[in-house]
Formats: C-alpha cells, structure tokens, sequence
C-alpha cells in the first residue's frame, strides 16, 4: 500500500451533496486535495411523502458518476460515501443506493442519526483540540438537528429532532418571503419540540456552543461575532436582528443581497429561525462555528483504520510523554542540542507516521523512535570521537526516568547504530537479546532515524519537511528546503542503505518544488 493514503468522504445530505479527497500522511494530520458540491435536494419529498422522485435519483446517479471521476484522478484508494435523514426516511432508498452503485461504482451506506451526531462531534472535538472545551454541538442539517450535550469533551446525551430546514420548508409551504405569522408558527413547532426532547434545558450562557452545517456557516457571515481561538462565531443577538432582513426577502433578493447560491437562499431564513430559538431555549449568547461535520468525521474515521496501530488511551498519551518529558531531562544534562534533537525527532515520527502501511508498527515504538531521536548525540558528552558507543552506555546505564526494559535496550540501539558506524548484528550482545520481531523492528527505525538525522546533520534546521510517495518499487522522498540551502543526495543516499534493505524499496531523495506541500 502506498502511503500517504488518498482518501474521499461522500456526504449525502437533505439539501446537498458534498465530496471532499484528502491525503492522509498520518494518524492524525491530513491535507485537503479537493472539494465538490453537487445541488442535489434529497430531501425533496423525502420527508412530505416518504419517496425519492425518479428526477432526484438521477440527478443524484450524476453527481456521483462525476464524484467518481474526481476521485479517480486523485488515485483514491479509500473512501466512504454516507446518506442522512432525506434516504433514512425515503421508501425507496433502495433504488437509490442500487442506481448509484450501477452508475459509479460507489457504494452508498444509510446512517443512523446516532452515527451522524458522533461523525460530527468527532470532527469538532479534533479540530477546536484541547484549548476549546465545547458543552453543546448542535448540527443543522436539511432533515435534522442533532444536539449532542457533551461534559469533559464526553458525550453524555445526543437528541435527534425533526427540524431540518428541507423538511420545515416543504411542511409549511415555503417558497419566499417567510411572514411573520409563519416565522412565529416555526418558532413554536421548534420550541414545541425542544420542550418534549428537553423538559429542563441546561443553561448554557457561559458555556461554550458549537454550531455545523452549512445554514450555520452562511449565517456566521451575516451575524459574526468576535473569533474565539481562530474560529468565527455568531452573535446571537445580532442573529435575531439580521433574521427579519433575511425572511422579509424573497429568494432572488436573498441570493443578490447575501451572495448566496438559490438553494442555500432558499432555506437560510428558516435556519436563522431555529437557530434563534434554540438559542433561546438554551439562552446561549454565541456559538462557534469550525466548519466541520459529517464528511470530516468520516476522513478521521478513515484514517484510523489506514493507521490502526496508532491509537492510544488518554493514559497511554500522558505515559508518553512522561517518557519524553524524562528522555529530553536526561539529555539536557548532558548538554545536548535541543532545537538540532527536536527537529531529527519531528522528521522521524512524520517518516514513521507515513511509512505506517509498510512497517505496520503502533504507537509503543513510534515512542521508541521519538527517544531515539532526543536522545542519539548525548555520546558527544564523554567525546565526539565514537559518540554512538558512549551514547549508548549512557543509557543503557543512565537514571533516565520511567524508560527501562525492552524500550531501553531498543533506544539504546538506536542511539548505537544511527550514524552508520556500526550495524545491527546479531553478535552485539545487546541487540542479540532482543526476540526476531523486536530486531526486525528495531532495524526498521534505525533505517529511519538515519534518513532523518542525515537530512537535520548540519545542525541548522534546513528542512521543512518531507513527504513519502511509493511508486514502482521505490519511496520518492520530496524533501522541502529552505531556500539557499543544498540537498545531500549523495550523504542521504548512502545513510538510506538500510532503509533499502528492511523496506525492500529503492529510496529516491528529491528536493521538493515550491509549489509542492509536504508533510
């Protein structure tokens, strides 16, 4: 398997249907390569008369014909394509699913409410990280709203209503300018729900609140309040006063005056409607907008299974880097060079992360590597002549807090062989006690803490970064550079020696172009 890995997440939506390719070069970091919307209203009929007309499957069999192409051209080799609320309800999915599968091959899954709510809380979660702790994401969609109430970044209740702007649209009659005899109906159908679903709302003043979908995303630019860590937010009250402006006009004032496409105009007055009473019911002031959902929940969904053995516990994270944390006490000491250690570490977990499909290692030895990589120059204490020797007694003998075991003696290796002076045989005593995998293991991060140290071996930061593409029996490593400096070819093709004997790939090093995005 190629690694990066091309990925594509299909969302079938009540109003739209979206396509986004990705490349993932590790467990946790991808770049997105493409993004397509298809104007193809599912959710008409869906929700009045339970059936999916025959005009709607085909134009849903073309998007994904044209979907399919797209993802062709980004050599996609893992996707998954979802269908919510609009298919969940529609009689006749089935001819759906079945005409999109005849047409492009793709195959279409109809997900719960319950798995639409945790894609896109997962999506959230990952990209406010740990200095944003939401207490409510709600989720707007053509056919729903999903609530998920969440304490300590754990979902504790997910309540799924059916307040979708297609579904409220076509239930009322709407085609225009909303009046306020309407708007007010809405507003109590709303709260009339959210009363049933919520007997005793939290409030949620001070909380922080989360807002998805594409509704919220629109009207984040017609009532932004002031950015929260980077995100844009809606002001609430500000919301409720733009409302009016937006249902007082019909749809093609609302497309010229908001700069809108006809089908977002066309349900964005009602999201502001029910938006503002949930705010309301939940006396929220504000709430974020990180422009995520579904599609993003399932690139993450994605990737984990493309690198299943990184996964860790929260426990198992706060080990590590208690390791780490001892790892860089221990090299300190010995007057080690921080910023050269650093950077030898971030190369060698973001070769390691991309060569995941080949070497199949989890998260215990990309840890082994991490210290490897802080610690491989401590020798220079003792001398710079042989440091890879006294660098490796160091640690084998050293008090180097919580390391010890089988994780001592594979970073003490490493520190041993990662300058070419010496290589892995079984006749070193140490390397020797090692089992048949933890040496075949071991050989495998040595040929990568080598090829990273190489790139980072003048001590002067020069590199960017570098990604990996496997093509024809080869790894292609496009290295970014800063500019006046010089690519070794000759140095790095010598240390990547080993790299061509455990990877059985012959390893090509190109500077990458400017216009090229590495890892």
């Amino acid at each position: 398997m190629a690694a990066p890995v091309q990925l594509a997440a299909i969302d079938a939506g009540s109003n739209a249907i979206r396509l986004v390719i990705a490349r993932a070069t590790s467990p946790d970091r991808f770049e997105i390569l493409d993004n397509e919307r298809a104007s193809v209203r599912l959710g008409h009929n869906a929700f009045t008369k339970r059936v999916l007309s025959s005009q709607t499957i085909a134009e849903a069999a073309r998007a994904f014909r044209h979907f399919r192409r797209v993802m062709d051209k980004h050599h996609v080799s893992v996707y998954r394509a979802v269908a919510t609320s609009a298919a969940r309800e529609a009689r006749n999915r089935n001819v759906l699913i079945d005409r999109i599968r005849r047409k492009s091959g793709i195959e279409l899954d109809v997900i719960s409410g319950e798995e639409e709510a945790h894609l896109v809380s997962s999506a959230v979660l990952r990209t406010l990280g740990e200095s944003v702790t939401p207490r409510v994401i709600f989720d707007l969609g053509g056919g729903s709203l999903e609530i998920s109430l969440l304490r300590d970044r754990k979902v504790e209740r997910r309540v799924a209503l059916p307040l979708g702007t297609v579904r409220l649209m076509e239930t009322y009659g709407i085609e225009g300018v909303i009046t306020e005899d309407t708007a007010r109906r809405i507003r109590h159908h709303v709260l009339t729900l959210l009363r049933s679903a919520l007997p005793q709302p939290p409030n949620l003043s001070a909380a922080t609140a989360v807002a998805c979908g594409g509704n919220a995303e629109a009207l984040a630019l017609l009532a932004p309040g002031p950015r929260l860590r980077g995100f844009e937010t809606v002001n609430v009250r500000l919301l409720r006063d733009q409302m009016w402006k937006i249902l007082g006009a019909d749809v093609p004032h609302r497309m010229k005056m908001f700069r809108v496409r006809r089908d977002r105009a066309e349900v964005m007055g009602i999201a502001a409607a029910v938006l503002a009473a949930l705010a309301r019911y939940l006396n929220l002031r504000s709430f974020i907008v990180p422009c995520v959902g579904v599609r993003e929940g399932i690139l993450l969904d994605l990737m984990a299974a493309q690198y299943s053995g990184a996964a860790v516990s929260d426990e198992e994270r706060h080990a590590a880097e208690r390791l780490r944390a001892g790892a860089e006490w221990f090299a300190r000491r010995l007057n080690y060079d921080g910023p050269h250690a650093e950077q030898v570490r971030q190369l060698a977990v973001s070769l390691f992360d991309q060569l995941r499909p080949l070497h199949e290692m989890g998260p215990e030895l990309r840890l082994v590597l991490e210290l490897g990589a802080i610690l491989h120059d401590v020798g220079h204490v003792v001398s710079n002549k042989s440091h890879h020797r006294h660098g490796e007694y160091l640690i084998r003998n050293g008090e180097i807090p919580g390391l010890r075991g089988w994780r001592r003696d594979m970073a003490a290796d490493l520190v041993r062989y990662h300058n070419c002076k010496s290589e892995p045989q079984k006749d070193h005593k140490f390397h020797a006690s090692l089992d048949g995998k933890r040496r075949q293991q071991e050989r495998m991060l040595t040929a990568i803490l080598r090829i990273a140290e190489k790139l980072e071996s003048e001590h002067r930061r020069m590199v960017g970064g570098v990604s990996v593409d496997i093509a024809r029996g080869q790894a292609i490593f496009r290295v970014q550079m800063q500019n006046g400096s010089r690519l070794d070819i000759a140095g790095l093709t010598r240390k990547s020696a080993l790299f061509e004997g455990e990877f059985h790939l012959r390893p090509v090093f190109r500077r990458a172009q400017a216009n090229e995005k590495v890892a």
